[in-house]
This record gives C-alpha cells, sequence and structure tokens, in this order.
C-alpha cells in the first residue's frame, strides 16, 4: 500500500485493487484511497498503466532527459514541459457516467523562492513540485507536496503492488513515451 503525509498531518493510503473479466482474470487496476485509514474513495478505474507510463517518465525525467535537462537540480525534474501542467487526475465514475465518490489528481507548480544574498543583493530560485491532491465523497481534501525523488518513489510503489496484483502481469502493454512528451502512439 502506498501512501503521503498530507501538509495537515494526515495520512493517505493508496491501494491498488484489481479488476477482473467475466470469468475472474484480473487485467488492470482501480485505486482505493483512505484517509488516516478510514475509507476515503475509490477512484482511477482501469489507471495502471497510466501510473506506469508516469513512474517511467518521472525516472527519464530525473536523468534530465528532454526539457527537464533545463532544471539543475533532478528534484525540480518532471515528464512535463508545461510550467504547472497535471500529470494525472483520476476520479470515481458510476456506470450511468455520474462523478462522485472521489477525486485523486497531480499537478506540477512552479514556485519561486527569494534567497538573500550578501548586503542588499538576492536572487529568485525557481523549484518545481507535484502537488498530489485528494478528495473524498464528503468534500473534504488532502494534499502533498512531493520533490520528483518522493513522485517517483510513490507511483513505483503502487505500479509494483499493482502488478501484484494482476499476478505479476506488466502493466505496460502498449509501449509509450512518458506523459508530458507530446507524443502520441
Amino acid at each position: 500500500m502506498g501512501g503521503l503525509r498530507c501538509v495537515d498531518g494526515s495520512f493517505l493510503s493508496v491501494t491498488p485493487v484489481a479488476c477482473t473479466d467475466s470469468v475472474g482474470t484480473p487485467y488492470e487496476v482501480t485505486l482505493e484511497l483512505h484517509r488516516d485509514g478510514t475509507p476515503y474513495g475509490s477512484v482511477g478505474e482501469r489507471c495502471g498503466w497510466l501510473l506506469a507510463r508516469l513512474a517511467r517518465g518521472v525516472d527519464e525525467a530525473r536523468r534530465g532527459r528532454g526539457e527537464a535537462r533545463r532544471w539543475a537540480d533532478p528534484d525540480d525534474r518532471f515528464p512535463d514541459e508545461e510550467p504547472d501542467g497535471e500529470l494525472f487526475s483520476f476520479r470515481y465514475r458510476s456506470r450511468t457516467g455520474l462523478v462522485g465518490g472521489g477525486e485523486l489528481s497531480c499537478r506540477l507548480r512552479t514556485i519561486a523562492l527569494w534567497v538573500p544574498g550578501q548586503g542588499r543583493r538576492g536572487e529568485w530560485r525557481l523549484t518545481r513540485r507535484a502537488y498530489v491532491e485528494a478528495w473524498g465523497s464528503t468534500g473534504v481534501g488532502m494534499r502533498a507536496v512531493l520533490t520528483s525523488a518522493q513522485l517517483a518513489a510513490f507511483v513505483r510503489g503502487l505500479v509494483e503492488e499493482a502488478e501484484g496484483c494482476l499476478e505479476g502481469r506488466d502493466l505496460v502493454r502498449n509501449p509509450v513515451q512518458g506523459p508530458g512528451t507530446g507524443e502520441s502512439r
């Protein structure tokens, strides 16, 4: 079970649960959310392959692939060329198409920090962070702020657990470049 400590001190647990076909064979995952151990929502039906692509994309960005290389600190490198882009957004949807029951999203934010220098001189330093936000069916939200290393570890853990739910099946059946590259299949 993957989890994140949120800025309000609460703990968001994210657990992949296998989706099965009519004969019981697992083929994809949905994410179950818990806030401090209490059920919080169910999101991202069939989202495993998106998580696998994101994990690969964050790892590649941290190594300086593509536009990410313009950020000197690997903790500021994410697989999205947009300054404040969305890496994922998973929602609960009923069979009737109604939205409700939870949401989990990750959006990049660029933050300017003033670094004082000697005397009166100083400079602005830009950092990027991933804001992972979760909303339960009650409307109460949670937020965790992550570096790219923390996001990589979180998503990689979810992918490993999801593949375990799928009895070792690889989530990346249709290899595609990571998110944020502007490439499509």
